[in-house]
C-alpha cells in the first residue's frame, strides 16, 4: 500500500478558515482565509521543499559543525546542510508523527524523540492545531522529558507567511525587533547587532524587495508580539504571533519568493554551543511553545 509522502492529512474547517495538517513532520501543509493563501501550502502527496511547514524540535535552525558540548560532554550530531556543514532544524521534520486527536476544530499529533548517539535523550512531543473563527490558526508544541537525564531543548516551526501567494518583493514586512544575528558565510552565528546595523530594520513596514534575509531577531517586545506580511496592492495583512523571544526570518529564495518564513524560536541558531535561552529540561518536566497565524482585517 503506497503512502503520501506527507503521512496522514487532516483537513479542519471553521468559519471562513481552513488548512490541512500532515502529520509527517507534525506539518502546516496549507492554511487559506476566505480562499486566500496565509501560508505557501503543498500538496500533502509530495514531499515539501525547504521545510515548509514543519515542526523543528528538539533544536530549530542550525548546530555548527554538528557538534556541542553539553553537561561535560561532547556530541555529534548529523550533517544534514552540508553546503553549510550543519546540523539542520532538530530530529522530527521527517519523523511520521502518531495522529493522536482530532475535532471540529483541532488536531494534535505526537512523538517520541528516542535517544540517539548525537542526542542521548528522550522525549515525548506534541502538536495541537486549533483553528478559530476570530483569531485564525493557533499552535501549541508540548515536550516532556521521560529520560533520567537534563535535555538541551529548543524548538520552533517552518511555515512560510504569504498574501495569497503574491512575490514577496512587492509586500511589505514588519519585524519588531531591535537586534539581529550577524552571521558568517555558512550563516553560523556571529555577534548580536543593532538591527539598523545591517539595514534589517524593520520596525516600520518596509519592501523587502532586492535584499535577502535569513537571520534570527531578538529583543522583541515583552509579551505577545507580531510579523506582519502585508500587501498594499490587495490589502491583504498576514499575521504571525508568538510571545517567544526569537524570530526568524527568511526571504524564501528556495521557494521563489512567494513567502516568508518566520519562524518564532525558544532560542538562537547553535544555542547548543552558546547555550543563550537555551531550555534545560529536567526529567519530568514539560516545557510549552505557542504561535499563531491569521489574517488581519482592514
Amino acid at each position: 500500500m503506497s503512502q503520501l509522502a506527507g503521512g496522514t492529512p487532516v483537513s479542519l474547517s471553521v468559519g471562513e478558515y481552513e488548512a490541512t495538517f500532515v502529520s509527517v513532520g507534525a506539518a502546516i501543509a496549507s492554511l487559506k482565509h476566505q480562499g486566500r493563501d496565509l501560508v505557501v501550502p503543498y500538496d500533502p502527496d509530495e514531499l515539501p521543499d525547504a521545510y515548509k511547514g514543519k515542526t523543528l524540535i528538539p533544536w530549530p535552525n542550525r548546530v555548527k559543525d554538528g557538534k556541542y558540548t553539553y553537561g561535560g560532554k561532547n556530541y555529534e550530531l548529523p550533517i544534514n546542510e552540508h553546503p553549510t556543514g550543519a546540523a539542520l532544524h532538530g530530529l522530527a521534520a521527517f519523523t511520521d508523527w502518531n495522529l493522536k486527536a482530532t475535532s471540529n476544530d483541532s488536531v494534535t499529533f505526537e512523538t517520541h524523540i528516542a535517544p540517539s548517539y548525537g542526542y542521548p535523550f528522550s522525549l515525548m512531543a506534541s502538536v495541537t492545531y486549533t483553528l478559530n473563527a476570530r483569531y485564525g490558526l493557533s499552535a501549541t508544541i508540548r515536550a516532556h522529558n521521560v529520560g533520567r537525564d537534563v535535555a538541551p531543548y529548543g524548538v520552533s516551526s517552518h511555515p512560510y507567511l504569504t498574501c495569497n501567494l503574491r512575490p514577496v518583493d512587492e509586500c511589505q514586512l514588519t519585524v519588531p525587533a531591535g537586534k539581529v544575528m550577524e552571521v558568517d558565510e555558512n550563516l553560523a552565528p556571529l555577534r548580536l547587532s543593532d538591527v539598523d546595523q545591517l539595514d534589517l530594520d524593520y520596525r516600520k513596514s518596509r519592501t523587502i524587495a532586492g535584499q535577502e534575509i535569513d537571520h534570527a531577531f531578538t529583543e522583541l517586545p515583552q509579551g505577545k508580539w507580531f510579523v506582519d506580511l502585508y500587501d498594499p496592492t490587495t490589502g491583504q495583512n498576514v499575521r504571525m504571533t508568538s510571545n517567544e523571544p526569537w524570530v526568524q526570518v527568511y526571504s524564501g529564495t528556495l521557494i521563489g519568493r512567494v513567502g516568508v518564513a518566520v519562524e518564532p524560536m525558544t532560542c538562537p541558531p547553535n544555542a547548543f554551543n552558546s547555550q543563550t535561552d537555551l531550555i534545560s529540561l529536567k526529567p519530568g518536566e514539560e516545557t510549552e511553545y505557542h504561535f499563531g497565524i491569521l489574517e488581519v482585517q482592514p
